[in-house]
C-alpha cells in the first residue's frame, strides 16, 4: 500500500518538520496514489511513498476495534498516544470514537482503518473534551466526516484549547504536534442521538457534568459495545474534571444497562460489565466519603488533599498525579452542600 505525504515545517525551511499524511489518496502501487494526486490535486507538494505502520487495534467484536493508549502522561517517548481509541464499521461507512492527541495519532488509526475497510468514515464521535482524545479529529474531517460531540464541549474546548496545545507542544515536542489543530464539531448533541452506520446504529448519549462537562457514551446495539470514554477508568486512576456526585449518578445508570463489554477511556480495550466498574466505584466512594469526612472536620483544603482517598493509592497508577486534583475538585464542590 502506498499513501501520500506533504513535508510540514512549523516555519518555512527550518526545524523542525514531520511529513504529514493526506487521507483519501492511498493506493495499492505507488501509479494509483499518484494518479488518485492528479485526480484531485491537494496543496502543497505531495509525494507517494510506501505507508507507514497502523495503530495497533484490537477486534473487541465483530467490527468493532479498539485501540489501547499507555497508562502514562503524554510525554515524549509516547508522544501522547494515551487513551484508548476506537472504530465501529457498518455496512455503508465507518465511525471513528475519539481521535487522538495529536493528528500522527489519527494519521496511524486512519491506517489501521484503512487495513481492515475502504468504506469511508462518516462520523468522528468525540466523547468528551479532555486534549488526549480530540486533537486528531481533524485529518477525518478532510476525509468529510462529521465531528459529533456532547453540546457543552465546543465552549469548554474553546475555552482551554489554546493551554492544551501549549502544554502538549511542551510535554510531547513541537515536531509531535505539527499539522494538530482542534477540532470542529459539525453536530453537537443535547439529547440521545442514532446514528445509521448501514445495518448497524450506534445510540449517542450526552450526559450531565460527570467525569467532565461534556461526556457523551456511544452504544452499539449490534455487539452490546459501549464505548464509555472517561466516564470509566481501570488501572489509571479516575480523573475529576466536573462533578464527584454527578459521576456516580451517571454510573449507576449506566451499571443498569444489559451491556456485553464497556470500552474505558484508559485501561485495557474492554471490561465486562457492570464487574468492570468496580474498582473506579470504589474508588470514586472513597473519595466522596473521606472529602466529606474532611469538611465536616474543619480540615484545610491544602491538608485535606494529602489524605483524601489515600488507602486507594495502591490500587491504581499515576495516583500522585490525579488523586490530589480529584480531591481539590470535590472539596470545592462538597463544601457547599
Amino acid at each position: 500500500m502506498f499513501e501520500a505525504i506533504v513535508l510540514i515545517c512549523l516555519t518555512t525551511g527550518a526545524q523542525p518538520c514531520r511529513e504529514v499524511l493526506l487521507p483519501g489518496y492511498e493506493g495499492e502501487t505507488r501509479a494509483a496514489c499518484e494518479a488518485a494526486l492528479a485526480a484531485d490535486p491537494p496543496q502543497g507538494d505531495p509525494v507517494c511513498q510506501p505507508a507507514l505502520a497502523p495503530l495497533p487495534v484490537t477486534e473487541i467484536a465483530p467490527g468493532v476495534f479498539v485501540h489501547t493508549g499507555q497508562i502514562a502522561d503524554a510525554d515524549g517517548q509516547n508522544l501522547g498516544d494515551v487513551a484508548n481509541l476506537g472504530f465501529v464499521i457498518g455496512g455503508r461507512s465507518v465511525a471513528v470514537i475519539d481521535s487522538g492527541a495529536a493528528r500522527w495519532i489519527a494519521e496511524a488509526l486512519w491506517r489501521a482503518i484503512r487495513a481492515q475497510t475502504d468504506k469511508p468514515v462518516s462520523h468522528v464521535i468525540l466523547t468528551h473534551m479532555h486534549p488526549d482524545h480530540v486533537f486528531g479529529a481533524s485529518l477525518f474531517e478532510e476525509v468529510g466526516a462529521k465531528v459529533v460531540a456532547h453540546a457543552a464541549l465546543p465552549r469548554a474546548l474553546a475555552d482551554r484549547q489554546e493551554n492544551y496545545l501549549v502544554s502538549l507542544s511542551r510535554l510531547i515536542g513541537p515536531q509531535a504536534l505539527i499539522g494538530t489543530t482542534a477540532p470542529r464539531v459539525s453536530t453537537a448533541l443535547t439529547q440521545e442521538t442514532r446514528i445509521d452506520l448501514g445495518e448497524r446504529e450506534l445510540s449517542l448519549t450526552p450526559w450531565p457534568v460527570a467525569h467532565s462537562p461534556s461526556d457523551l457514551t456511544v452504544y452499539d446495539a449490534t455487539t452490546g459495545t459501549l464505548f464509555a470514554g472517561d466516564l470509566l477508568f481501570h488501572d489509571q486512576t479516575p480523573a475529576l474534571d466536573g462533578s464527584l456526585l454527578g459521576w456516580q449518578a451517571v454510573m449507576a445508570q449506566l451499571e443498569n444497562m444489559p451491556l456485553a463489554r464497556v470500552v474505558p477511556g484508559h485501561g485495557p480495550a474492554s471490561l465486562p460489565w457492570p464487574e468492570g466498574a468496580a474498582d473506579q466505584d470504589r474508588y470514586l466512594a472513597r473519595l466522596l466519603v473521606d472529602t466529606r469526612a474532611a469538611i465536616e472536620a474543619g480540615t484545610r483544603l491544602g491538608e485535606a488533599v494529602e489524605s483524601i482517598a489515600e488507602e486507594e493509592a495502591p490500587h491504581w497508577q499515576l495516583f500522585k498525579d490525579y488523586n490530589p486534583r480529584n480531591a481539590t475538585v470535590a472539596f470545592t464542590e462538597l463544601e457547599w452542600e
